[in-house]
């Protein structure tokens, strides 16, 4: 770096011993400038994220490093939070992660670069190369620990919710605001620094013909070890890395503990729109049952009714991956407060399963259905206080500000020990519509209710579960809410009319029900 170059950027190639070596000479106020903003794509600044050998200033040149491997981290982080709105609190990171990501992310948009990592990351020389270069990320690190930006637990690196905030707050002006910086800095490259394109035109052919040439561009990020196998997710089986890709037949016997000898058992449980199985495995006579859940993407004519019945009233989650990024991050949240959930045994991103719990027990729909078909003879008051726990149980999540989005009483199972276990998370969010968890469950009473059957037993079943709910703490305006034209016309399309109108007038007046514990 030269202060007050007239020629701002030049550039020259001279072989030496045999071996050809570009020599770079450029303005200190462009190279800065490189390293705070990307100014030149980058095309310098990444030089000091590789280890290098400063022959004069050293400190100058520290200093820089540290302020460029400061901006990756921190759009790193940035990207994680946008890619993971619902899971990045639960991520574990280790510095590991920044160097990697910040390499493998730039040699995809610049594919030569590869030749680079192909060297850096040598078999014999990939520890001591990582480990240099980790040195000056790791003071980076400090610097944003510092500035509450990270913060560590148990030896790794997790994002600060507040960050996260201020992050998910600027974003529709940030996703503007960098594309309008993509053209401009095309532009200003293309027009204002020709010398690098023709530079790099002319000498083309010349880096062709050396053997790494054909290495490289037929090299991909495959390659090298993926930047996400150094991020993780708890699981009741340990920490899980996001990038993980074995095969599907040992991550079931890896969630469920057996070995190889183990006989397993794969069958459908159900899911319109999910495929959900059940895994046995019989190892030594021991029988070991999980869940594993699929998460596709919904398109076409399996999510269109869906949307159509509840537009303007209700948003999903339809790519797989936000669905299986939320059924994680809300099962984590939700079981680090105590709620009863499915446990998280294992995950994988890659190929968008997670492998859960088999709780044993009863539907709560089940139960429902019992009571609305007067099977249920003296146990009535038993199974309505088991509505009225459901009713308890969403309080509870509500008050700690997550909503389910997916509420209906299938979706609720009571234990053999009689707790209520909730699951299905991939709808849920912080946040969203209570008021929808509310009229899905109420509304759902009245779809399960025969024609020939009278609203009674279904106003009973309601009148329970909103008890259970206020009892809890629950809002009683959320309750109310539920009643309202916007929820009732959703469900009206398998509900009958007089049932649904009879719980929706529960619902509106719910400050009148006040605690009413009925009986048939």
């Amino acid at each position: 770096m030269v202060q007050d170059f007239p020629q701002r950027l030049t550039s020259q190639i001279k072989f030496l011993t045999g071996k050809p070596v570009l020599f770079f000479a450029l303005d200190s106020w462009v190279f800065e400038r490189d390293v705070d903003r990307g100014f030149l794509g980058e095309a310098f600044a990444i030089q000091l994220v590789l280890p290098y050998l400063p022959l004069i200033g050293q400190d100058y040149l520290k200093s820089q490093e540290v302020n460029v491997k400061k901006r990756l981290i921190l759009e790193a982080i940035e990207n994680l939070v946008l890619s993971f709105p619902e899971l990045f609190s639960e991520l574990r990171i280790k510095p590991e992660y920044f160097l990697y990501e910040s390499l493998l992310s730039r040699a995809r948009l610049f594919p030569p670069m590869f030749y680079t990592l192909l060297n850096f990351f040598q078999a014999d020389l990939e520890s001591k190369n990582v480990n240099h270069a980790m040195i000056g990320f790791r003071h980076a690190l400090t610097e944003l620990e510092k500035e509450g930006v990270i913060y560590r637990t148990n030896g790794f690196l997790r994002i600060s919710v507040e960050f996260a905030r201020q992050v998910s707050r600027r974003r529709l002006r940030l996703t503007s605001f960098m594309k309008s910086i993509r053209k401009v800095l095309f532009m200003t490259l293309l027009y204002t620094f020709p010398k690098i394109f023709s530079f790099v035109w002319q000498i083309r052919d010349f880096i062709l013909r050396f053997p790494f040439a054909e290495s490289w561009s037929n090299k991909s990020s495959y390659c090298f070890k993926d930047s996400k196998s150094y991020l993780f997710l708890p699981t009741a089986n340990g920490l899980v890395p996001l990038a993980s890709r074995v095969n599907v037949e040992d991550l079931i016997r890896r969630s469920i503990a057996v070995n190889s000898n183990a006989k397993i058992e794969i069958n459908r449980l159900g899911g319109i729109l999910n495929d959900v199985y059940l895994i046995k495995a019989v190892m030594n006579g021991e029988v070991r049952k999980a869940v594993m859940k699929s998460f596709k993407d919904w398109s076409g004519v399996k999510w269109f009714p869906l949307i159509l019945w509840t537009i303007g009233t209700k948003k999903f989650a339809l790519l797989g991956s936000s669905r299986l990024e939320r059924e994680c991050a809300i099962n984590q949240f939700l079981h680090s407060k105590g709620v009863d959930v499915p446990k998280l045994l294992s995950i994988s991103s890659h190929e968008r399963l997670i492998f859960m719990e088999y709780v044993d027990g009863e539907s709560l729909e089940k139960i429902i259905k019992r009571i609305l078909d007067a099977e249920t003879g003296d146990k009535t008051d038993e199974y309505l206080m088991i509505v009225k726990r459901a009713g308890e149980a969403l309080a509870n999540i509500h008050a700690l500000g997550v909503s389910l989005g997916d509420a209906k009483p299938e979706n609720m199972v009571v234990r053999n020990d009689g707790r209520i276990c909730l699951m299905d998370f991939e709808q849920a969010s912080k946040g969203g519509d209570k008021a929808w968890d509310i009229a899905e469950f109420i509304y759902f009473i009245g779809h399960y209710l025969s024609p020939f059957e009278g609203v009674q037993r279904a106003e009973l079943i309601a009148e329970s579960f909103i008890n259970g709910y206020l009892t809890a703490g629950g809002d009683p305006t959320v309750v109310k809410a539920a009643g309202k034209p916007k929820y009732t016309r959703v469900f009206s399309l398998f509900v009958f009319p007089n049932v649904i109108l009879t719980l929706s007038k529960l619902c509106q007046n719910v400050d009148k029900m006040g605690r009413i514990n009925g009986q048939v």
